[in-house]
């Protein structure tokens, strides 16, 4: 059995986050800049089994698509073009930001480390991923 990668596609930077092999487990991978992301993805997916990609589709709260959902469809595109093998699913990301960052209230971080946007970004891939597994869809 393969991973499953969540994608949390930003303009400046993309948060990732993966399943363990027996996808029990979402656990936050990393931060990229996203003009490397596919690069990223290139070389992840020679290393590792991805069975799913999971990309946050940004809505607002009436539903309709928000100002980011015009950079994120384009990239959803360009995924399912170079891993056509691979299927792409979408989970709704609204809040995704608000809840990382209460997460790492509650996990105790300091100020200055819940200010590194970065890890924001991968606790939302976190979320995201997790959002996805609870759906039952595995």
């Amino acid at each position: 059995m393969g991973r499953i990668m969540a994608i949390d596609y930003g303009r400046k930077r993309t948060g990732l986050a993966v399943t363990d092999e027996l996808r029990l487990i979402a656990t936050a991978l990393t931060t990229v800049e996203t003009p490397k992301l596919m690069e990223y993805l290139s070389d992840y997916v020679v290393r590792e089994k991805v069975d799913c990609f999971v990309v946050g589709e940004a809505k607002r709260m009436d539903n309709t698509p928000s100002e980011s959902a015009q950079y994120i469809e384009p990239f959803v595109v360009k995924l399912k073009e170079k891993y056509p093998q691979i299927p792409v699913e979408r989970v709704d990301e609204r809040f995704t930001s608000k809840m990382a960052f209460q997460a790492m209230i509650d996990g105790g971080l300091k100020k200055k480390q819940r200010q590194n946007k970065a890890l924001i970004d991968a606790v939302s891939a976190v979320i995201i991923l997790q959002s996805y597994m609870q759906r039952g869809e595995l």
